[in-house]
């Protein structure tokens, strides 16, 4: 089968490796299309050292399903059925996170796959095997471009479910990349009034257009006194912090409501101090927390959102490439006027 593979800093090529054997409750899915995450993109750019090349990344990923294995009913498995996988965490199911209903933190989840003649998460290759438990089944007729996002829409909507939100309530979205877009697209289909804190005036546009009812640029004005400003002086029931800057946490904090949720969704690496006024979180009663992957929950109704038209994610889509075309695809996808790229097999 072909893959897509990063074979070194700034390197991309298509690459013919063996097809993956299939077990015992297991099914293959023929790969129609990935979407290149952040992390692929990271390890393309040489940021992400840990992992050694050759490496397939790739786990935002839908196509159908190929093949199936010994003891799969081909009646509820039928071959040419439409599936999303969900690939990123394998969870062991018997560890403390796993049996409290936190299988996204689970320790013993392995992300990546040695199975495969060249390891990786695998979404990049033309098939993938899969575990019964990873399978979700989409409408034939869902295209490749939306039934990519199950995964990051499945990460935001474990960010939504951090945080109450009730049918009138403020929220802020602080960043307008493809995460803070899907933040705004879910407090929206919560009830809730939007206001998002951006930078870049097409993304603020954007953001608009997905039904955001308030942007504003925090370097022309002070980002909490504006929040402030716009809610009476009360701040905001929920604030979801999609950035990766520090400074910006502090501000999220200081825009909350009294007894109001703030949510650190995006990775803020470690050995960046923050600093925090404990008394103010103290007084007000804010709750901050954070998040990371999609649980079985959040990941089924990312689909249920996908496969009913609440969400519609295709304004985020920035290119469909082939796989002779990767590099294309990874180059484009670093820009920081893109959303999502997609490698699509046909």
């Amino acid at each position: 089968m072909k893959v897509v593979a990063i074979t070194g800093e700034r390197k991309a090529e298509v690459l013919e490796t063996k097809k993956p054997a299939l077990g015992k409750n297991q099914i293959m899915m023929k790969v129609n299309g990935c979407a290149l995450c952040t992390w692929e993109q990271r390890m393309y750019s040489g940021v992400i050292k840990y992992i050694t090349p050759p490496f397939v990344g790739g786990h935002e990923v839908a196509g159908e399903i190929a093949e199936i294995g010994e003891g799969v009913d081909p009646k509820t498995y039928p071959i040419g059925k439409k599936i999303v996988a969900n690939l990123i965490k394998k969870p062991c199911g018997k560890c403390y996170f796993c049996r409290h209903g936190m299988e996204n933190l689970c320790k013993m989840a392995d992300d990546i796959d040695e199975g495969y003649e060249i390891p990786g998460t695998g979404g990049l290759g033309e098939y993938l095997r899969l575990n019964l438990d990873q399978v979700y089944f989409v409408p034939d007729d869902m295209p490749t471009e939306k039934a990519v996002f199950a995964e990051p829409l499945g990460c935001v909507i474990q960010s939504i479910n951090q945080a109450p939100i009730n049918l009138g309530d403020n929220v802020v979205v602080i960043g307008g990349g493809i995460m803070g877009q899907l933040h705004v697209m879910c407090a929206k289909a919560r009830g809730a009034y939007v206001i998002m804190s951006e930078i870049d005036p097409k993304r603020r546009e954007l953001a608009e257009e997905l039904g955001c009812d308030v942007t504003f640029n925090p370097m022309e004005t002070d980002a909490v006194q504006y929040v402030k400003d716009l809610t009476d002086g009360m701040g905001a029931e929920a604030v979801f912090n999609t950035t990766a800057v520090a400074a910006v946490a502090e501000q999220a904090v200081k825009m909350t409501a009294p007894k109001g949720t703030v949510v650190m969704y995006s990775s803020i690496h470690s050995g960046k101090d923050i600093p925090m006024d404990v008394g103010y979180i103290h007084n007000k009663g804010i709750r901050i927390t954070g998040t990371k992957s999609p649980s079985v929950r959040s990941f089924t109704e990312s689909v249920n959102c996908l496969t009913k038209g609440i969400i519609d994610p295709s304004k985020l889509v920035s290119g469909v490439f082939t796989p002779e075309a990767c590099t294309e695809a990874f180059e484009t996808a670093l820009r920081p006027d893109t959303f999502r790229c997609i490698i699509e097999y046909k």
